[in-house]
């Protein structure tokens, strides 16, 4: 079921209108929902603009919120590398390997001086710049031993998350999940993956858009809890 979302603030409450066949009904949206309806902009052609708090300016709470709710949802799968792709999943990968206390490695786009000829190649078409890039990770950072959970800020037709999935398999690691900040759920990325078989989390997921009305439809995700995390009481300040 799809969640017709508006946004109604009311004693610092922003609820999520839905209605079934029936009746109307009210969901309480998660964190980075809110804060989507609160401070995205919805551009021309339907680009959803979140770069006051997570691809530019990057809001800390939020990314903190993040990070929890990763560690959360992957709960009991066993994780030894956090891996990303430059340049906006860094600071969300960065909090994640801390929660985890794993190395956190991210795919360069671009070579330097100083780059190694012994390293992984991919690549990655990308959206945004309307061009292909080659990523890579030099071979020290990837081995045939790590559990690897890959992150990023978006997921859209999926072209980065799979050239991530490439360079873990060339080094002969395992991809324990993915887990992504906002999906486009009205792109094919991730139904592609969930049918290759990879465990998709996504904390937001788009189902559309309209830059006219500035409105948002989420794509209804099931309650949970915060039970059985393996999560240590004091990675949590209140």
């Amino acid at each position: 079921m799809l969640l017709f979302l508006q946004s109604i603030v009311s004693e610092s409450k922003i609820l999520g209108i839905f209605a079934t066949s029936n009746e109307k009904q009210t969901y309480i949206m998660n964190f980075l929902e809110e804060k989507i309806l609160l401070d995205g902009v919805i551009k021309e052609g339907n680009i959803l603009k979140v770069d006051s708090f997570l691809n530019h300016q990057i809001d800390i709470d939020i990314m903190r919120q993040m990070a929890y709710e990763f560690k959360r949802r992957f709960r009991g799968v066993e994780v030894n590398k956090v891996l990303t792709i430059e340049a906006s999943g860094i600071a969300i990968a960065t909090l994640l390997g801390n929660l985890y206390d794993v190395p956190v490695v991210f795919a360069k786009k671009n070579e330097t001086a100083n780059s190694t000829d012994d390293k992984y190649m991919s690549k990655a078409y990308s959206f945004t710049h309307k061009k292909q890039n080659n990523v890579f990770i030099s071979k020290p950072y990837l081995h045939a031993t790590d559990k690897v959970l890959i992150v990023d800020d978006f997921l859209a037709d999926g072209q980065a998350a799979h050239a991530l999935i490439d360079l873990v398999h060339q080094a002969g690691g395992t991809v324990a999940g993915i887990g992504i900040a906002v999906e486009k759920g009205q792109q094919q990325g991730g139904r592609i993956l969930r049918e290759e078989g990879y465990r998709v989390e996504s904390i937001a997921i788009v189902d559309a858009m309209d830059w006219r009305t500035q409105t948002i439809r989420f794509r209804e995700q099931p309650e949970r809890k915060l039970e059985n995390t393996q999560l240590k009481t004091d990675d949590f300040v209140f």
